[in-house]
């Protein structure tokens, strides 16, 4: 007797071996990723909530933009930091840091009458007060969010305040002072590499002394205090240009809190970007890294007001330290592949660059008539 076959049960056509692999990485990344996609969608909603009522939209920019920020740019100067103090407890780490982010902004607060940005706000095309919002500037930082999710290091400087700039010439300042930055960063880098590669080498096959420990925790908190001379003004942005007492609160526990979240987290994904170069993680090239990275902050700290994305100057220095280290066979990589990696490193802060100056466009009225003419 003939058995019935039931179709529903019956097995379809079956797919390429290639189609399945991919449907199954796919279907894995959405399964890992999907509170983060959550929140990102959460994100938006609220954005689209509350851009058109002022005094709302600019404490959720900041929400968002704080976040942005300390995920992505603030792993620049305390990722070698993190990654050489993986034995250290996370809270230790982030009363460190933390401190020593509320000494610095709280100093610029008083001795600029509530300026946080060290008066990188008072700028050209910047000091003014933003009054109105729209969905793009509100969501901005959720953009830079994603990117940051991919391991790009982003500069949040042109994804953050070209969408407030009030002249395309204010944008063309902080574009080349950066590529400036970026340029001297990595000279400085290559030239230093290349005269201390061997001394590194010979370093990282013997137990560091415990006052290179000592010296890294110092080299690292003036780094970080020189970075947010810089970069606070990519969090202040959407902020009054002077900050009553419980505004400043707001804004300082805001930023102390979320960097605990992220000494917990042990880093952001840019955290991979540091921790995949050479060496980074022996506390005597993590000191190295971090003084010359504060040396170079701290002259353009002082050469001029107008803003500038550390990031550049960030990839600038990793980068001529890797290909050094490549020239003189002391890295863990050849001279192609510290090159590849450059290169990935630019390609990635150029992606950046090139989705910040299409959301100014869309969003930034003035920008984009200056633009044009």
């Amino acid at each position: 007797m003939l058995t019935p076959v039931s179709h529903a049960n019956a097995p379809g056509p079956a797919l390429p071996s290639g189609v399945t692999r991919v449907s199954a990485s796919f279907i894995d990344l959405v399964l890992r990723e999907r509170t983060f996609l959550v929140l990102l969608s959460a994100g938006f909603l609220l954005a689209a909530l509350t851009y058109d009522t002022p005094h709302v939209a600019r404490w959720v920019g900041f929400l968002f933009a704080g976040y942005s920020a300390v995920a992505n740019d603030s792993i620049q100067t305390i990722g070698t930091f993190i990654a050489s103090n993986r034995r250290q407890h996370w809270w230790v780490l982030w009363l460190f840091m933390g401190l020593m982010f509320l000494a610095t902004v709280g100093y610029s607060w008083v001795v600029y009458d509530g300026d946080v940005s060290f008066q990188r706000l008072s700028a050209k095309g910047f000091e003014t007060t933003p009054m109105s919002f729209s969905f793009l500037q509100v969501a901005a930082p959720l953009f830079l969010m994603v990117l940051t999710r991919l391991r790009m290091p982003v500069s949040t400087t042109f994804l953050l305040l070209t969408s407030f700039a009030t002249s395309a010439d204010g944008v063309g300042k902080v574009l080349t002072k950066s590529l400036t930055g970026y340029v001297l960063a990595f000279g400085v880098a290559m030239v230093t590499y290349l005269l201390i590669a061997r001394w590194v080498e010979r370093w990282t096959t013997r137990p560091a002394h415990r006052a290179w420990r000592v010296g890294q925790w110092f080299t690292s908190a003036v780094l970080w205090s020189v970075w947010l001379m810089q970069d606070a003004a990519n969090i202040a942005v959407y902020l009054p240009r002077k900050l009553e007492f419980a505004e400043f609160a707001v804004f300082a526990g805001t930023i102390f809190l979320g960097l605990g979240i992220l000494f917990w987290m042990g880093g952001e994904r840019v955290q991979e970007v540091v921790d995949e170069k050479s060496h980074v993680v022996d506390v005597r090239a993590a000191t190295v890294i971090d003084l010359v990275y504060a040396a170079i902050l701290y002259y353009f700290q002082f050469s001029s007001k107008i803003p500038m994305s550390t990031t550049w100057v960030f990839i600038g220095l990793l980068g001529g330290r890797e290909l050094a280290m490549a020239w003189r066979g002391t890295s863990t990589r050849t001279w192609r592949q510290a090159m590849s990696l450059l290169a990935k490193d630019v390609l990635y802060a150029a992606i950046g660059l090139s989705v910040s100056i299409v959301i100014a466009f869309a969003v930034n009225a003035q920008f984009r008539a200056a633009l044009w003419g």
